[in-house]
């Protein structure tokens, strides 16, 4: 049985260590944060200008005005600080986000990461994506493993914009979990399956190459 949207972001949430700094990217990305395992310090941040961001808010708590790069709204921590864009991609850029947790539209088998545009498609622009797999020390890709017709998102090579070349490190789908070593040195490795998915499916259904490391 594939994860849901839900479980995905609870396999991501795996990926937080004690005292990181953390960029979460649009969709289910954003989920992670309401997994952050309990006595867990992780501080968020976000593009548009905040570190320490708390919660989605009750319907009752929303204020319009605090929201996170995806336009959600959000809520403030005590620890909260406020800053400008700039500043806040000078974090990103200077290597001072631990990790960041994105969506994609295709990664390869060597790390490369689609994540902002189809050809021909309106597009409001890249956003922080291109500073976030350059600047951030760990990339960890959450997304569906094939699209709406089927074919693999997992591939030999991106057949959409690159957002990043050799910049991610794991890939969660929701038929299981690849450690890519984006130096090139070693093989992309299948490292989990989720629960009911067997290798000869999700072997099916990725074109990428890889090795079976299941733990």
């Amino acid at each position: 049985m594939p994860w849901s949207r839900d479980q995905l972001a609870q396999r991501a949430a795996k990926e937080l260590r004690d005292g990181f700094y953390v960029n979460l990217g649009i969709g289910i990305p954003t989920l992670v944060a309401n997994y952050i395992p309990d006595g867990m310090e992780v501080t968020l941040q976000s593009e548009n200008g905040m570190l320490g961001m708390g919660p989605f808010p009750h319907d009752e708590d929303v204020d319009a005005d605090l929201i996170n790069a995806g336009k959600q709204t959000i809520t403030a921590l005590k620890k909260t600080s406020y800053f400008s864009s700039s500043d806040s991609f000078a974090m990103i850029r200077g290597g001072h986000i631990d990790l960041s947790i994105l969506g994609a539209m295709e990664v390869n088998d060597r790390g490369d990461l689609a994540n902002w545009m189809v050809p021909g498609k309106m597009v409001k622009g890249m956003g922080g994506a291109m500073d976030l797999v350059a600047g951030v020390k760990r990339v960890v890709v959450v997304m569906e493993h094939t699209s709406k017709d089927g074919a693999s998102k997992l591939l030999k090579k991106c057949t959409l914009p690159v957002t990043g070349i050799n910049v991610v490190d794991l890939v969660i789908t929701d038929l299981g979990v690849f450690e890519i070593d984006k130096h090139g040195s070693q093989p992309m490795k299948l490292i989990e399956l989720a629960g009911g998915v067997t290798l000869d499916e999700i072997t099916a259904k990725t074109e990428a190459t890889f090795v079976n490391a299941l733990r």
